[in-house]
């Protein structure tokens, strides 16, 4: 008798879906706060899971902070990340979403990473995420201080280096030096609109 040979599901191999882990995360019965990191953006959404397939309950995209609340930065960083994940959380807030299960996909979330920084700002927003405190970045790297100290040591060292990779900042209009003032303008404004000043 001849043997069937069992094939992985096709997500599986383009490293799309891990199935153990996505059926853990449903077996939870919360709504999944998903974090996807593209080359250029980062995209947070609150999904629910239902028998007609996944429902978004409330999503956030950093072209959003850029275009509503004028983010000048780049939109693949970790304050972009934080704030992507704080505009996230308090819209699930809004909606009477209190608590989730973080959804990294097929990705390991590793202390200081976007994900971690998005995790961080939904947690600020008053989300309730189990998660470990080992992994959260630190105040320093969710602001942009190792940005703007970096871009300090390099605009001494080597300007055209610096004209060069910071090229975007500069084309908006922001001083990477003061990108930790930045961020904490655009924060403000963020919790503005959503009524926590």
């Amino acid at each position: 008798m001849k043997k069937l040979r069992k094939f992985p599901l096709k997500r599986r191999l383009q490293f799309k879906t891990d199935y153990r882990r996505r059926k853990r995360l449903l077996l939870s019965g919360l709504p999944r706060f998903v974090v996807r990191k593209t080359s250029k953006n980062i995209i947070v959404q609150i999904v629910e899971a239902r028998l007609e397939g996944d429902h978004v309950l409330a999503s956030a995209h950093s072209k959003e902070v850029v275009r509503d609340f004028g983010w000048l930065g780049h939109c693949n960083n970790s304050p972009i990340a934080y704030l992507t994940g704080l505009l996230a959380g308090l819209k699930a807030m809004k909606i009477g979403v209190k608590e989730a299960v973080l959804d990294a996909g097929i990705f390991k979330p590793t202390k200081g990473s976007r994900i971690a920084s998005a995790l961080k700002g939904a947690l600020d927003a008053g989300l309730d995420v189990p998660h470990g405190e080992e992994i959260l970045p630190s105040d320093d790297r969710v602001f942009g201080g190792h940005i703007a100290d970096y871009a300090n040591k390099l605009k001494t060292e080597n300007p055209e280096l610096y004209k060069k990779l910071f090229s975007n900042y500069l084309k908006r209009g922001l001083d990477v030096e003061s990108i930790v003032e930045h961020f904490n303008e655009v924060k403000s404004r963020i919790l503005k609109v959503y009524g926590r000043v």
